[in-house]
């Protein structure tokens, strides 16, 4: 077993959400400042226009242009919703939104966005709990199943049920009080280097077990459940499919076959992976989007992805935004829910943060269609579990992998 500590490398072609965030501040300024109204304009330039061919009182013509002024304030008052209020929206570094896409919930609902990454999911989520009292934000996004006990045995959200659950899968909906409220759904899952696997005439691996053997030994690379949410995610699948008093045997045999531990993804996705980089493992735990990412992102795109996933391994994901005790704006924070639902924001998801709709109408990319894999019967364990057991089975995990 090798442990590999090295720096993260950003995911290609897609910005910084830090970088990201600034932009979007930029262009919610200037919507909030400018006005492309036609008709405000022509209104401003006939009363001028009167002004300087009629007006012969100075009295007169402060009295047209002012009537101008406010027939131009009235027209954009009927064009967009008036409002002062900015949401805080607390995300994890991941998160990703199209900025036409933010442009359009402030033109539906006259509401500005601040978008606020804090870090992982779990970072996320200390974070909020931590500052229960003084919350840095309206809604928080980004709370997964893995994490979600937490967040709501702290307390951390007010109830709302969105009006849009109506077009959700009920599977999604995990808290029947909806102080959370699912906004995507994705599965972690091994992906394997299709070349790689087709040129030595290997078998890829079919089931978690499969890992264990001599034949695929110094092939996997996956991630430190403790630094990464994937490699969190990986850790439960495997306490779900042998359960609390086998995953430690099967990961003790893992070591011996020489598995490779990352602290996150990016090192094991782009460094350690045979099909990305110059890594020599074309086995890793990554994401069941992945293979459209390899093709959407690809110059050309090719038309067979260039990764496949093996379903059996697949951990279920789900992501849920809510609106955070203690805000002063719960109203608008309740508008910013539905439009997490809506479809415009829920058609964006797929090719911004590679994850799929919860919303059942939402239609999905062609890169998507083709090239996606969504397991039939993915692993899952229920929230509840994974609050209890989470902490003892990572500290479990480090002492038989990282300390043996």
């Amino acid at each position: 077993m090798k442990l590999v500590h090295r720096t993260h490398r950003p995911r290609r072609g897609r910005p910084g959400p830090r970088a990201l965030a600034a932009a979007l501040s930029v262009a919610l300024l200037l919507v909030a400042c400018g006005s492309d109204d036609p008709a405000g304009d022509d209104a401003s330039a006939d009363g001028e226009q009167e002004d300087a061919t009629q007006a012969t009182d100075p009295d007169d013509a402060t009295d047209e242009a002012t009537d101008a002024d406010e027939a131009a304030d009235t027209e954009e008052a009927d064009a967009a919703p008036a409002s002062d209020v900015t949401l805080t929206l607390l995300t994890h570094d991941s998160f990703d939104v199209s900025s036409d896409v933010v442009a359009a919930f402030t033109e539906e609902t006259g509401i500005d966005l601040q978008l606020a990454p804090v870090g992982d999911a779990g970072t996320l989520v200390n974070q909020a709990v931590l500052t229960r009292d003084a919350p840095q934000g309206d809604v928080l996004f980004g709370v997964d199943n893995t994490f979600l006990s937490r967040a709501l045995e702290a307390d951390l959200f007010v109830p709302y049920r969105s009006p849009e659950l109506d077009a959700v899968d009920p599977r999604f909906v995990l808290d029947p009080e909806h102080r959370v409220t699912p906004i995507d759904h994705g599965d972690v899952c091994l992906n394997y280097d299709v070349a790689w696997f087709e040129e030595r005439d290997l078998d890829v691996p079919e089931e978690l077990a499969d890992l264990t053997d001599p034949a695929y030994a110094g092939l996997l690379a996956v991630q430190n459940p403790a630094t990464s949410s994937p490699g969190l995610s990986f850790l439960l699948a495997t306490v779900e499919r042998f359960g609390e008093d086998g995953y430690l045997d099967v990961w003790e045999q893992l070591v011996a076959n020489d598995v490779v531990v990352t602290n996150g993804w990016s090192e094991a996705y782009y460094e350690e992976f045979s099909a990305t980089g110059e890594g020599d493992r074309p086995l890793v735990v990554s994401y069941a989007s992945s293979p459209p990412a390899e093709v959407y992102f690809a110059d050309p795109q090719p038309d067979t992805a260039p990764t496949g996933v093996i379903e059996a391994s697949c951990f279920r994901q789900i992501e849920f935004a809510g609106i955070l005790a203690g805000t002063p704006h719960e109203e608008e924070a309740q508008q910013l829910i539905d439009f997490l639902l809506s479809p415009t924001f829920q058609e964006d998801v797929p090719l911004t943060m590679f994850v799929f709709p919860v919303r059942e109408d939402a239609t999905l990319p062609d890169v998507f269609v083709e090239h996606a894999v969504v397991p039939d019967d993915p692993l899952e364990l229920d929230p509840e579990v994974i609050g209890e057991g989470r902490e003892r089975w990572v500290e479990a995990w480090t002492t038989t992998v990282l300390r043996g």
